[in-house]
């Protein structure tokens, strides 16, 4: 989730509740369906197969779709495909500007990380702060072969050196816009949602 102070987050990444009337759906369940598919084939093209493939999704949404990606990739290759999730909350660069936040949960499959191919999997792709705790976070727990990344959404207004290796949906945004990923293990429906911000911009992640 690559949002940054609490009304960002609330704004770009929450349950979708606050979009207002104008907010409209740019991807709905069949687009997020298809474009997971999309991703899970890029992904055994350049890997050359999914034997070596560890997927980390980023807490809350990312884990959804990283699971969702594992499914697609064991359809594919008939190969089960480690998934688990990566916490970054303690790797933030916000925790001194702001309240404490509960943390999430890490999982890492039981075989590691150690020379593996790990995608990082999240939900929107922002100015890059989270992508950069996640690979903090996961400099600490082992050292993959290569890390790679995919992500539903790039809303561009980078302000890291980041970029996804997977993208579902290329979104140009200006920064008084939000988005909003909605999906059914988390908020009954799956949908991507291009809103107006309440508040004026502020830092982002």
């Amino acid at each position: 989730m690559d949002s940054y102070d609490p009304q960002a987050e609330q704004d770009d990444h929450a349950t979708g509740t606050g979009t207002g009337s104008a907010a409209r759906p740019v991807l709905e369940a069949p687009d997020i369906a298809r474009v997971l598919t999309r991703i899970a084939h890029e992904i055994v093209e350049r890997a050359k197969g999914a034997d070596d493939v560890v997927l980390l999704g980023i807490p809350t949404r990312g884990v959804f779709l990283a699971q969702r990606l594992a499914a697609k990739l064991e359809e594919i290759t008939d190969r089960k495909v480690p998934v688990g999730s990566l916490d970054i909350t303690m790797y933030r660069d916000d925790l001194r500007m702001h309240p404490p936040r509960a943390l999430a949960r890490t999982d890492i499959p039981g075989d590691g990380v150690d020379g593996r191919l790990v995608v990082l999997v999240d939900d929107v792709l922002f100015s890059g702060r989270t992508i950069r705790a996640a690979l903090d976070a996961l400099n600490d727990i082992g050292r993959p072969r290569a890390v790679q990344l995919a992500v539903l959404v790039d809303r561009g207004h980078r302000e890291l050196p980041i970029r996804a290796d997977y993208v579902g949906k290329n979104l140009p945004t200006s920064l008084r816009e939000t988005v909003k990923v909605q999906l059914a293990e988390e908020d009954g429906r799956d949908t991507v949602l291009l809103g107006a911000r309440r508040t004026p911009p502020g830092a982002r992640t």
